[in-house]
């Protein structure tokens, strides 16, 4: 006996379009968008990965997603700045601000007299009172941006008296010739710019006599940059800021992670703060890692040196948008951050959640376990901190069919197990962990049930 192709039970398109489920998702969406969920649905359905009766569930679903191709997701990694995932979550309220910015807002204009303001004064303002060390404040589009402006501007000697063919020369020791991820090299964002490295010192081991050595008349600044993804033990020496500041040049300090003061939690992580209290001229750093915020580059620093890299036209080109600002704003001016939560999580409470998580999937779940697991700070900060946690402990299959729940949990695999690290869940979402692990064990218990769905 033949059995009937399931395929030709799969609807018409126009049949999908009907449901009541998509007629009003075309007033708010468009007929073409709605269209293209359906006809993936489909698709879906031909392939075998869900059921022909379920085509109008699921472009029902996919659209009610929005028009972002962009899916959130349960960070259960452990890593509390995953860059894959995006880094630093933005707290509610600053969720709020973006929201309230997306419209018309006085991001350039002054509402009392009706001429133009500077453009994000009241982040600025909100920036530079949480690091009242520093004279003035910048913010541009991302920490390698930053980085990039103050070198460009600063390679150029403020006293030069005459026009030259290059930019000028920046100090760098050899050790800070870092890579910061996925192939990109600072000294060569640096030299595409047409700006000049002396490199001094050797790998391991740099004094301060190679830097006063390597100072002549092209010389614009000292750059040092926090090797903040790895770290060089052993038979080492460094040169403080402090040591190089009465060289007579500015000195411009990447700190990387965006640390605004010094923490009790990371304590061998640099921060902007001590930086400019030992002589930096600027200090630049990332808004979307430690400070908790949107990806930003923050400049901080000498009110001379900061106008410099203002008013240079680079800088109109690396500028950040308004709802940026808005988030920055909120991230400075608001409480503890997610990612402040994350990092100073009590190893009892996420002990306490991944064991109650166990004991109510224990009735239901094969093989669940409770489990100590290490969390990271990611994102380049704390190299080789460990963050001391808990995690529900699955089957390894589970790894990728959470991946496929709604909401995508995102675990590690880690000695044939998938962890399912709570630091960085918020507490109110035990129960989406939950619904999500009985949802999947149901799926991979049936008979040629696909982890992903």
């Amino acid at each position: 006996m033949t059995v009937p192709d399931a395929r030709r039970r799969i609807p018409r398109t126009d049949a999908v379009l009907a449901d009541d489920r998509l007629v009003g998702a075309v007033e708010i969406l468009g007929a073409g968008e709605v269209k293209r969920a359906v006809l993936a649905a489909q698709a879906r359905a031909r392939a075998g990965d869900i059921g022909p009766d379920d085509v109008p569930a699921v472009a029902a679903a996919e659209l009610a997603r929005g028009l972002s191709s962009m899916r959130p997701v349960v960070n259960a990694t452990g890593v509390v700045l995953h860059t894959n995932l995006g880094r630093a979550p933005l707290a509610g309220w600053a969720k709020d601000a973006v929201v309230g910015a997306a419209g018309y807002v006085d991001v350039e204009f002054d509402l009392t007299d009706g001429h133009r303001s500077p453009r994000g004064r009241a982040a600025l303002a909100a920036l530079l009172s949480r690091v009242p060390d520093a004279d003035a404040a910048l913010v541009v589009n991302n920490g390698a941006a930053a980085l990039l402006l103050a070198t460009v501007v600063l390679a150029v000697r403020a006293d030069a008296t005459a026009p030259t063919t290059t930019r000028g020369e920046v100090i760098v020791s050899r050790g800070e010739m870092v890579e910061i991820g996925d192939g990109f090299r600072l000294p060569e964002l640096i030299e595409s710019t047409g700006v000049r490295i002396r490199e001094v010192g050797t790998t391991n081991r740099v004094r301060l006599s190679d830097y006063a050595d390597a100072v002549g008349p092209d010389t614009g600044c000292i750059v040092k940059i926090h090797p903040s993804n790895f770290r060089v033990e052993g038979f080492t020496s460094s040169v403080a800021v402090s040591e190089l500041a009465p060289l007579g040049l500015p000195v411009v300090v990447d700190v990387g992670s965006g640390l605004l003061h010094p923490s009790a939690a990371l304590p061998d992580e640099p921060d902007i703060t001590s930086a400019l209290r030992s002589g930096a001229g600027i200090v630049t750093a990332s808004g979307d890692k430690l400070l908790g915020g949107p990806q930003a580059g923050l400049v901080l620093g000498r009110q001379e040196l900061v106008h410099r890299l203002r008013r240079h036209p680079m800088a109109r080109a690396l500028r950040v948008d308004k709802l940026t600002l808005a988030a920055l704003e909120a991230t400075l001016r608001g409480p503890a951050t997610p990612t402040e939560l994350a990092l100073t999580a009590s190893p009892d409470d996420l002990h306490r959640r991944a064991q109650a998580l166990v004991n109510a999937l224990s009735g239901t779940v094969h093989d669940v376990r409770c489990t100590q697991s290490d969390g990271a700070v990611g994102g380049g900060g704390g190299p080789g901190v460990r963050l001391p946690g808990w995690a529900v402990s699955l089957p390894a299959e589970f790894a990728a069919a959470l991946r496929c729940a709604d909401p995508p949990i995102v675990g590690r695999t880690e000695h044939g197990r998938c962890l399912l690290d709570l630091r960085c869940v918020a507490a109110a979402d035990d129960g989406l962990i939950a619904h999500g692990i009985r949802t999947v064990a149901a799926r991979l218990s049936t008979p040629g049930g696909a982890p992903c769905t």
